[in-house]
Parts: structure tokens; sequence; C-alpha cells
């Protein structure tokens, strides 16, 4: 027996208890948006099951692997609907783990950039101040807060934006290599 037929003589209790997400929904439309006409392959995802995904998997280890069980009224099913949701749920979490991923990629190599500029700048005036005369003191009064700036700014994109970027793309990962399952209740 695979893994969705022995799910399926566990009571709705015990499939609630068990470490995976869970989530009972009313009918597959409680998975995408309202105000999108498209079908189920295509249609955007809905903000509400997003939000429910992402704080029923904030707990969840990424190197456990988990799945997402979707819950439905037996009478409401479409097997045929279920494979497409699948692979648009699918889609949806690697499209957008590839874009977290590509940002905070993109953010990191902004920051070391402007780390190089900042010790430019701070090499430029550390070479400028031995000077005398009101033009290199002039540059000096620029380049040395303008180099401390950027360094430090180009620390913060490292150390703080894409740190905070992570929890996202951690959600991401965590879902596009969750197995997705309907369950009837």
């Amino acid at each position: 027996m695979d893994s969705e037929h022995l799910i399926e003589e566990l009571t709705e209790e015990e499939k609630m208890r068990q470490g995976n997400i869970s989530l009972i929904l009313e009918s597959y439309n409680d998975i995408f948006s309202d105000f999108d006409p498209r079908g189920y392959s295509e249609k955007a995802l809905s903000d509400d099951f997003l939000l429910e995904c992402k704080r029923a998997a904030r707990d969840k280890d990424p190197e456990m692997g988990f799945e997402l069980r979707i819950l439905l009224p037996k009478n409401k099913r479409n097997l045929s609907d279920e494979s497409r949701i699948k692979q648009r749920l699918k889609l949806h979490f690697h499209k957008h783990f590839k874009e977290k991923h590509d940002e905070i990629k993109s953010i990191k190599r902004e920051g070391i950039s402007w780390i190089v500029i900042g010790l430019v700048f701070i090499f430029l005036a550390t070479i400028i101040y031995a000077y005398k005369g009101f033009i290199f003191n002039l540059l000096f009064v620029i380049f040395e807060p303008a180099g401390w700036f950027t360094l430090w700014s180009g620390l913060d994109k490292i150390f703080i934006t894409a740190r905070g970027k992570k929890s996202e793309l951690d959600f991401y990962r965590k879902m596009a290599n969750a197995k997705i399952i309907f369950i009837s209740y």
C-alpha cells in the first residue's frame, strides 16, 4: 500500500496530529485567488492559503521533509484537478524559491560591491590625508565619511538585508520539497 492509502485509513484526529502540514479546505478554490478566472494549472494562489502554509511550516525542519496534506470533503474531490493543482503548487513553490535565492545572491553581490567602493574611498582618504591644502582637505572630508558609509551599507546588505529575506527562502525551500497529498474527510 502506498502512503496515500495508509493515510486514508487514519482517523481525522490521527491525520492532524502527525508532524506534517494539514489544511482543511471546503473546495479546491480555497487554494486559489478568487480574482483569477484561469484554470487550476495557471491560477494565482490565495494569499490566505500561502499565509496559512507559512504559519504551519514555520517550525518544520527542511532537511526532514514533510507532507502538505490538503483535506477536502470526499464528494468534492476530483483526481484530474488534484493532479493539475499539485503541479501548480510545486511550480509556484519552486519558482518563488529560485526567485528568493537569486534575490539574496544579488543583495550579497551588491553588498560586496559597496564594501569594495567603501574601502577604495577610505584608501583614497588615507593617501590624501598626508597632503596639505584646501583641495586635499576638502577631498579628505568627502572621501572619509563616504568610505565609511558605503562600507557599513555594504555590510548591512550582506548581514542584515539578506538575512531578513532568509525566512521566505526557507519557507519556499520547505514547500518546494514537500510532498503534496489530497485526503478526504
